[in-house]
């Protein structure tokens, strides 16, 4: 695949040569990363069906086509929005390296909404688990930090879907005197940050309770 994933498609029927991959655990059949990439897809809500098919009986070229909802029509990849095309291969990536592979990522969310974007957490957890891989991963995602940090917490409770705090190393950059500095973040065993950098994602908090006493004005104003 390219550094911008512009050969996921051409990754996805390569696969197919080497048939079901993908162990699922024991009792379960494999699947092949073709049929993965497309659980994850509907997992994540951005899809109903995938397929990759030739354009016309056979051609040696070849479509992704996508369904939304069990109801819609099937289209080209390209008619549904941005945010498929863009997951598309980092999802390609992480189940076809192999086993093993350092996978690295520059801000994989870029494009998604928060509820996918916590999603990813869980696909990049799938990756380790299943293929052993590590992921050097650049994010601004607050939403993505938060489902991780409780996959951190549900260890030992939720075997299938948490991870091990003792396998997470996060790390803060900052710019001093024109160079980049990292602070490593001190995880504890629930996922807790101790030294996260002061105001980074804001006060939530404080952003609830001024909008509550600014409705509460307007309120009394109107009165």
């Amino acid at each position: 695949m390219g550094n911008r994933g512009e050969r996921a498609v051409a990754a996805l029927l390569s696969s197919r040569n080497d048939g079901p991959t993908i162990d699922m655990g024991s009792n379960q059949p494999k699947r092949t990363v073709e049929e993965h990439v497309a659980h994850w897809l509907k997992e994540l809500g951005l899809i109903y069906s995938f397929k990759v098919q030739p354009i016309a009986p056979n051609r040696k070229e070849y479509e992704v086509r996508i369904q939304r909802t069990a109801e819609s029509a099937s289209v080209f990849l390209t008619d549904v929005g941005f945010g498929v095309s863009q997951i598309l291969p980092v999802l390609v990536l992480l189940f076809y390296v192999p086993e093993g592979s350092t996978v690295i990522l520059e801000q994989p969310e870029i494009h998604l909404h928060p509820a996918v974007q916590a999603g990813l957490a869980d696909v990049f957890i799938d990756a380790i688990k299943r293929r052993k891989v590590q992921i050097v991963l650049e994010s601004h995602s607050e939403h993505l930090l938060q489902r991780l940090q409780r996959r951190m917490a549900e260890f030992t409770l939720n075997p299938e879907k948490s991870i091990d705090p003792e396998t997470i190393k996060l790390y803060f950059t900052s710019i001093k005197a024109g160079r980049s500095e990292l602070t490593t973040l001190e995880l504890d065993e629930y996922g807790n940050i101790g030294n996260w950098p002061a105001g980074f994602f804001g006060n939530a908090f404080e952003e609830a309770a001024a909008k509550m006493k600014a409705e509460m004005k307007r309120k009394m104003q109107q009165q």
